[in-house]
């Protein structure tokens, strides 16, 4: 009813604990559709008279509070989660955006239109330096699969408009899920866009595989070098590179465009890392939390995530599970809090190692078991299929990725053998792959029991090519490799009950903006035939 905030539920559709931001007393979330006219935020997007006509408390005087954009995230059938940061100066030494060290009072606005003639929700939520004056918005009682227009206010300012999409309700019948996913977007490689195109895009979701930062003093060759020019640590650092990441208008509309569901990998903290170890230096464990703290914050302010991800000290819960309809269950995995620290190759087949974590292995268990859904997706970071680098008898393989793990990777992949339709979804390598998941890799002839598609990365890596000349060995030692390329760019999927189909689509070079975009191929999944065969 109005008035009254209402509990949000987890991806897992179980309650969690009340919203970061809690809404006020004025919040309007209501089950239809109310209509509020020029008395709420303006029916132009900033008549100053429309404005003056509330009668909503002002907040102190901020000029463009709103240089960071906007966002919205992790859909369920009833509502998103609505992200946005005041920062009137997003690069301001301490981190904190320009902004009072006072509380501020945002309202927010949605709408089944984007004139905002007739609202959905509406009310407003309190932030401060704390959060880095970021807000986290979550919604209820929208309308399932239907689409939202948002908006944010403090004082006369008013936010860019960003559009979000509900998802099904679960387990209803579902024709047709559009969805992209992609990684690695470093600043000082390229420009971004790739991410310009994916805004164009028609989808119900972009799933971000992880190293949405950079945290390298890396000033790059193209005229985009990192802010601060050093390896953040500190807590303000690392909010200085999340802010100017998103001051970039390509990300900002992108993520305006569409829900995201966002997991990191390691350079949003520190390249390779596990656990409470550092890969790159030798400091004691508590150091290094000190700075997964710093760093897992400062990543939960600029992300549209639910207070269920709310990071506690050095720890943030990123796994959960969506669902869309009877279609796809999106396990979204974190392959690195709970992960033992890599060893050399012979040790890799250590039982007891593991990348998930007990817990988290158990949950992804449960939840493979239970799912009634017809494509069963793991949205992750770190390359899953075994890959050899070796040619001949020997064998090497990579320490940050599944293989350092050989066998709980055998083990999950036994199990989503057992599922219906395993896809695995992966980031990290900066290339494209397509991957049969086979039964035992070392037998060609195995039965394939899923599929892995890989993404390349949006920018990192430059501008990018073909193949690599290593990627000959790979493909022959490899046979269940189907396919490498090293653009960059972003994988399109169109899932319906009886296909997937994923456009691997590639920008031809970042180092200066303007590239078009391309379908580099199109692979083809059928229901209840794991493996992908390449379409013309």
């Amino acid at each position: 009813m109005p008035g009254t905030p209402t509990s949000p539920t987890s991806p897992d559709h179980s309650p969690v604990p009340a919203p970061v931001l809690a809404a006020t007393r004025r919040q309007a979330l209501v089950g239809g559709a109310v209509t509020l006219g020029a008395a709420a935020l303006g029916t132009s997007l900033g008549s100053p008279a429309a404005l003056a006509a509330t009668s909503v408390p002002r907040n102190p005087a901020i000029s463009d509070p709103f240089t960071l954009g906007v966002a919205s995230g992790d859909p369920l059938h009833n509502g998103v989660v609505l992200w946005t940061r005041l920062a009137p100066d997003p690069l301001a030494e301490d981190g904190l955006g320009g902004m009072p060290n006072s509380a501020v009072e945002v309202e927010w606005q949605v709408s089944h239109d984007e004139n905002f003639g007739t609202l959905a929700a509406s009310g407003s939520v309190e932030t401060g330096p704390e959060q880095a004056h970021s807000v986290h918005v979550e919604l209820e009682r929208l309308r399932p699969r239907a689409d939202y227009f948002y908006r944010f206010r403090v004082g006369n300012e008013i936010s860019p408009v960003g559009r979000t999409r509900t998802a099904p309700v679960p387990g209803t019948r579902l024709g047709r899920f559009d969805f992209a996913f992609a990684s690695c977007q470093s600043y000082t490689h390229g420009h971004f866009t790739a991410q310009s195109h994916l805004a164009q895009e028609d989808l119900d979701l972009v799933a971000f595989l992880g190293d949405y930062i950079y945290e390298t003093p890396d000033q790059g060759s193209i005229g985009r070098g990192h802010f601060p020019e050093v390896e953040v640590r500190s807590l303000a650092e690392y909010r200085l590179r999340h802010a100017q990441y998103k001051t970039d208008r390509d990300l900002q509309a992108a993520h305006a465009a569409f829900p995201w569901a966002v997991v990191f990998d390691d350079h949003e903290l520190e390249n390779n890392w596990a656990d409470d170890t550092s890969y790159e230096e030798d400091i004691p464990p508590e150091e290094f939390l000190l700075r997964r703290e710093h760093a897992l914050k400062a990543y939960y302010e600029h992300m549209p995530l639910r207070a269920a991800q709310r990071p506690a000290g050095p720890d943030l819960h990123l796994y959960r599970r969506l669902t869309f309809g009877n279609l796809v269950d999106l396990h979204l995995l974190d392959t690195r809090q709970y992960r033992d620290a890599q060893v050399e190759d012979s040790e890799r087949d250590d039982p007891e190692r593991t990348l998930l974590g007990a817990d988290q292995r158990r949950w992804l268990s449960r939840g493979l078991s239970s799912s009634k859904a017809r494509w069963n997706v793991l949205a992750q970071q770190v390359f899953f299929s075994q890959r050899d680098f070796t040619e001949g008898e020997s064998s090497t393989f990579s320490d940050d990725a599944w293989d350092n793990y050989q066998v709980e990777r055998d083990g999950v992949r036994d199990e989503i053998a057992g599922v219906s339709n395993p896809v695995v979804l992966t980031g990290d390598v900066h290339a494209n792959y397509v991957v049969d998941i086979k039964a035992d890799f070392d037998d060609p002839r195995s039965r394939t029991v899923a599929t892995e598609l890989v993404g390349t990365s949006f920018t990192s890596g430059r501008d990018g090519t073909e193949q690599n000349p290593g990627d000959a060995v790979q493909l022959a030692e490899n046979p269940h490799i189907k396919f490498i390329n090293r653009h960059r760019g972003y994988v399109r999927n169109t899932v319906t009950p009886t296909e997937w189909t994923a456009d691997y689509r590639v920008v031809d070079y970042v180092s200066r903006p303007g590239s078009p975009i391309r379908d580099r191929a199109r692979f083809v999944i059928e229901n209840g035939r794991p493996g992908a065969r390449p379409l013309a």
